[in-house]
Order: C-alpha cells, then structure tokens, then sequence
C-alpha cells in the first residue's frame, strides 16, 4: 500500500522526536505543541495570521474533545469534598480495613477491581468509581497516590482495554479491517495479553516497592481532605452508615443499569456523572440544611476549579496531537494528499512499506506501528491501520494474522489509551491527584519492557 508523505508528515514527527525529548528531560511541552500548531499552520496555509487563528482554534477543537472527561473529574470531585465534610469517606474505607491491610494488597486489589469494571464498561466511567472507593484505603495502608494511578492505568487503560473481551469494541475494528473474524483476534490476543499485563503490572510494582522502601514517594494525599476531616457535619455514626449504604445501593444501581441497558464508554461515564451530582446535591441538603443551596454550589465551583486547573495543562499538548488525526481536516482544510488517513495513520503505514519481513521483525513493526498510532492518546483512532498492516504482512511471511492483528491492537491501546501518554492518563491522574506527566514517566518502563517481551512472544507464536 502506498504512502505519500508531505513536509508535513516530517515536521509533525520532527516536533513529535522534540516532545519525546524534552518529557525525557522532564520539561514543559506546551510551548513546543504551541509552535508546532503554527508551524503545521504555516506550511499548510502559507499565511501567518491564518495559521494564529487557528493555534486558537485548536485550542477550541481540544477543549470540545476533552470537554466531558473534564466535566466528569470535576463532579467526582466535588462529590467527594462532600462526602469528605459529612465524614462518609471514613465509613466507606470501614468494610475494606478488615481485608486490606497492606500496601501491596491495596495495589493488586485496585488494579484487579479495575480491570473486571473497565472489561464491562470501559475505564472512564469505572475510574470514578474506584477512585472514590478504593482512594481512602490506599491512604490509610500507605500506597502512595502515584501507586494507586498506577494499578488504575495498567489494569484499567491497559490491561482490560487492549483485550477488551466483553463490549468487543477494539477486536471488532481490528478483525474486519484485517478480513479475519473477531473470534479469532481475541483467541489469538489471551496469551499476548497475559504476558503483557502479567510483564507490565509485576514491574510496575517492583518498581513501586522499591521506592516505596527508599522513602522516594511522597505518601500523603490531598491536604484539603485533612481539613475536611476534621468538620463531620454529621456527627451521628448511625446516620452516616445509613447514607454510606445508599450511597454504595446507588453506584451499585448504576452498575445494574449499565449492563442491562449495555452502555458504554460516553454514556456509562455520563450515568456515573449524573449520579454523582445528584448525591453532592442530596448529602449537602442534609448537611447543611437551610445553607445547602449556596454549598452546594461551592462545590461545584470547586470541583470545576480542579478539573480545569489540572486539564489547563494539557489542552495545548492535545491540541497538537489531534491534529495528527481528524482534526487535522477540521482545523486546515483539505491539505493532505486524497489518499491521506491522516498524519499519524500515513506515518505508521510508510514504516510498515519499508521494514523487510520476517517473524520477528514483522511483530516488531507491527508493535511500533501500532505505538505510533497511539500518539493522539486515542488507542481507538488507528488500530484499523494494525488490522491491515497485518493482513499485508502475514500474506508475505505466510501466516499469523490473528497474532499480528492482535499484537498491534495491544501495542495501540497501551500507548494511546491511557498509560503512557501525558493528555491520556489525565482521568487517572485528576482523580488520584497526581501529576499527569509524573504517570505517564512511571509508566514508561513497565510498558515499554511488556511490550518487548509480548513482541518476543508474537515471534513465537506465528
């Protein structure tokens, strides 16, 4: 299949080389992104006030995109300021002491309850849910918040998106772009997905452990949180184990919903938004009685201040990456060569046209090729183009298109989905309250190592 690459092909991947660079340093990148959007405005243009217009309309087309998942974090927020003053956060941590008692058990159990919740709902919606759950246990066991993120990421982003066993969503793309069944990617993606997460989520942990020992974790969580504590609203315990009940009756309500009604992804973190609202207006009311109407504004407010504080951040960066998928059109116009499927979808495809074939350096490029159509931070965006890429390499090396099909899709997901990539983890990162850049470095090692040790396998296995 031919590509043809434009100057704008290689300054995009030129400013792709620089970001990955300074993260490595440990430097802002906003700016970069910033330049990078006029430069590609620029060349595509050729008018210098255009392309400033549209530096600020891709801010615009970024802030849309993100829109909901900063509405999400922003409710989830509040509602746990509220339950925080009102002292059922105590209460809810309660049942899980008697189980969890340590560190190491609070990371395997969150990264476990994850992996089942995002299989049958996706991770948007199930990190709301595990975050206001599990968060004040890891505190009072001592797992610091980055390690808490990170069993959320891998498990969650990682582990359960990748394989995507139940809604079938991501098998689904990549087996009818590669003309094979569906039944036959997700066969084929069991034993690469076993080793990848078993790989990924043992040396994250290591990793974890070994920091944890060196006192190089900070191990504290919110300060705000401490101060809330301290007010309990409510003072009778008897009350506020009523309204924990209900509360956990609600979610779990939630949960019944989402499986009957199958929804998924937008809607089911819409269902868990909705409800999470309506229990900060219903717990306020309570609690603060004739004043609940001005509190409960509060905090919302508050809420809307973390979420837009933590994503201010990176609506820069992403405003950069889209634009090496749809975007690109949308913000530029027509630009890009007819046979275009966009920046990041022509670049993967030019570097599957040149690798020679074998086994071995077939799985790798369909391993960087599907990491490479993970840089928007979609994960879903490109692995049609691993479908195909393996259709093409498995008639040339005579066989394995199911490993092929589903080695890319892991490699995708993992990238782009949530681990690694700084404007994708940022769901994780807001509600655990971490840094964002911070997560996606911590992840970097273990997937990096998972993914080359599942390449390994998919060599084998073809």
């Amino acid at each position: 299949m031919n590509v043809v690459l434009t100057n704008l092909h290689y300054i995009y991947l030129i400013f792709i080389l620089v970001i990955i660079l300074a993260m490595i340093l440990k430097r802002d990148i906003s700016l970069i992104c910033i330049v990078g959007i006029f430069t590609l405005g620029i060349f595509s243009t050729h008018s210098i006030y255009i392309s400033i217009i549209q530096i600020f309309n891709s801010l615009i087309y970024a802030t849309k995109e993100l829109m909901p998942t900063i509405f999400i974090i922003s409710i989830i927020t509040a509602m746990s300021n509220v339950l925080v003053v009102v002292g059922i956060n105590k209460e809810l941590v309660s049942p899980f002491k008697k189980i969890i008692k340590s560190y190491w058990m609070c990371y395997w159990i969150i990264g476990i309850v994850m992996m089942t919740l995002s299989w049958f709902f996706w991770p948007s919606p199930a990190v709301a849910l595990i975050g206001a759950l599990f968060l004040p246990i890891a505190k009072k066991v001592g797992l610091p918040p980055i390690g808490a993120a990170v069993a959320m990421n891998l498990f969650g982003h990682g582990i359960a998106l990748s394989s995507d066993f139940i809604i079938q969503g991501a098998p689904k793309l990549t087996a009818d772009a590669a003309g094979i069944g569906v039944s036959s990617v997700m066969s084929a993606s069991i034993p690469l997905t076993i080793v990848m997460g078993i790989v990924t989520t043992v040396t994250a942990f290591y990793m974890l452990r070994k920091d944890i020992k060196n006192n190089k974790l900070n191990t504290s969580f919110n300060k705000e949180e401490e101060t809330y504590e301290e007010k309990n609203v409510i003072s009778s315990n008897i009350f506020r184990k009523i309204l924990t009940i209900l509360i956990i009756a609600i979610f779990l309500g939630d949960i019944i919903i989402m499986y009957m009604y199958k929804l998924q992804g937008g809607d089911a973190t819409a269902l868990i938004g909705g409800t999470s609202l309506f229990i900060l207006s219903f717990i306020s009311i309570i609690a603060y009685g004739k004043k609940s109407l001005e509190n409960i504004t509060a905090h919302i407010v508050e809420g809307l201040q973390f979420g837009f504080k933590v994503f201010g951040v990176v609506i820069p960066i992403a405003a950069f990456f889209y634009l090496g998928d749809s975007a690109f059109i949308e913000i530029f116009g027509k630009v890009l060569p007819q046979s275009s499927h966009g920046i990041v979808n022509d670049l993967g495809m030019a570097l599957s046209n040149i690798v020679p074939l074998n086994p071995l350096l077939a799985s790798g490029t369909l391993t960087a090729v599907g990491a490479i159509t993970g840089l928007d931070g979609s994960g879903f965006s490109g692995i049609s183009l691993v479908g195909s890429v393996a259709k093409l390499f498995s008639t040339a090396i005579g066989g394995g298109i199911a490993t092929l099909t589903a080695l890319g899709q892991i490699a995708g997901i993992w990238v782009g989905g949530g681990t690694i990539i700084p404007w994708a983890v940022i769901p994780v990162a807001a509600i655990c309250k971490v840094d964002a850049f911070e997560l996606a470095r911590r992840n970097l090692k273990p997937v990096i190592i998972g993914l080359l040790v599942t390449t390994l396998c998919a060599a084998f296995l073809i």
